[in-house]
């Protein structure tokens, strides 16, 4: 028999050496009576039927996914569904804004770049679909919940939410300022909780609804001079699938989630100067391919490519050592030009200013001053580097330290 903890507080009387007096029947105040041997008994066969069905349950559920791998995957039609792509102004969020049009889906883009966004919009537009660009920062919070009232006015309720944008700054963790860590984080993670509250309400009112999770293999395994884009991936990942655990919970099985963890991926200007081994870095077609088929089979996780799913359930057994090796040797250096060079021409200043957000990273919004402090801080770490050729400089906000995708 349960009983209220707040009420046992005041009926234990504790005595000098700390122990709970006895009340006038010789029975210790606050102290619960014995089980009788029924409820013991029924205690112990709750137990284990709850054990037995949950390994009834398991076995279909296994059999069902052997099943699926052999037959093939349900797919679900995608051409009723108003799907909304943060950071969709390039790179993969404008991939997969070119698949989902062709397929049906209205299609709305968020991103800070109006240019991208006017880009993404008309090679939608041309290929026969719907989409809508609004300038939106993501990482504030009233700019996300204003944005989605104006979507629900214009285009109608966002059945299909694809959390895509994100920012790395590919430094030490003591070389990178607090301002870009904290960038970080609020469009890498924080932004997706402000996303969902927009918009998860609706979907659990009409039963219908997708939220994807672009994360990364970074969400499962540290990566040096990756401290907080990897620290923010890993929020993701656990973000999607709590999320995910909470609405089966509360029973709203209608609504699915996925989450996304690819490798490097080549051409978006995030990790194009990675030096990777072993694993090749991935085609973004590829990965768009991937992402869309992964909605349509309402896959929980989908790490690319295939086979490190199953090297990631040997992180867990191999002794360190063994784990820290691989991953020294897999990613030598996330970022071989680590701080940008102060020598950058002029040409690549307007590529960087008009290059927008590919696979999803955006731009800071720092104000002037911050910025010219930053870029005399980073010009002047960057002296010490090794020269590097032009052909070689990975594209960044001269100012910021901070990839432009």
């Amino acid at each position: 028999m349960e009983k209220n903890n707040n009420n046992l507080q005041a009926d234990i009387t504790p005595s000098a050496n700390g122990h709970a007096l006895p009340n006038g029947n010789g029975a210790a105040v606050g102290v619960a009576e014995p089980l009788s041997w029924n409820q013991r008994m029924w205690n112990t066969w709750d137990a284990f039927a709850d054990v037995m069905w949950f390994i009834i349950c398991s076995i279909g559920y296994i059999l069902q996914d052997l099943y699926y791998i052999a037959f093939g995957y349900p797919e679900k039609e995608l051409n009723t569904d108003i799907a909304l792509i943060t950071g969709g102004g390039n790179g993969l969020g404008r991939q997969l804004a070119e698949r989902l049009g062709k397929m049906g889906t209205k299609i709305i883009i968020w991103d800070i770049n109006q240019k991208g966004i006017a880009e993404t919009v008309q090679i939608v537009e041309e290929a026969g679909g719907y989409c809508k660009g609004y300038v939106v920062d993501i990482s504030k919070k009233e700019e996300v919940y204003k944005a989605a009232d104006v979507i629900r006015a214009e285009v109608g309720d966002v059945t299909l939410l694809i959390n895509n944008a994100g920012v790395v700054s590919g430094l030490h963790l003591l070389e990178t300022p607090d301002h870009l860590i904290e960038r970080s984080f609020n469009v890498n993670v924080i932004a997706h909780f402000w996303t969902a509250k927009a918009f998860l309400p609706k979907m659990i009112e009409k039963e219908r609804g997708h939220i994807v999770t672009i994360a990364s293999l970074a969400g499962h395994v540290g990566i040096s001079k990756l401290v907080d884009y990897c620290a923010s991936k890993f929020a993701a990942v656990g973000f999607d699938e709590a999320l995910r655990l909470e609405l089966e919970v509360l029973g709203h099985t209608n609504i699915q989630t996925t989450c996304i963890c690819p490798f490097f991926i080549q051409a978006t200007g995030m990790f194009d100067d990675v030096n990777a081994r072993w694993v090749p870095t991935l085609n973004p077609n590829d990965v768009a391919d991937r992402v869309i088929s992964a909605i349509r089979k309402n896959e929980k996780l989908a790490v690319l490519p295939g086979f490190l799913k199953f090297m990631l359930s040997l992180k867990w057994t191999f002794p360190w050592g063994c784990v820290g090796g691989l991953l020294r040797r897999l990613v030598p250096d996330a970022s071989p030009h680590g701080l940008p060079s102060s020598s950058s021409t002029s040409s690549n200043n307007n590529n960087i200013k008009s290059h927008g957000q590919a696979n999803g990273n955006i731009m800071s919004s720092s104000t002037a001053a911050d910025m010219a402090a930053l870029d005399a801080q980073l010009s002047s770490a960057s002296a010490a580097l090794p020269a590097k050729s032009p052909s070689m400089l990975i594209q960044r906000t001269p100012s910021l330290g901070e990839r432009v995708l």
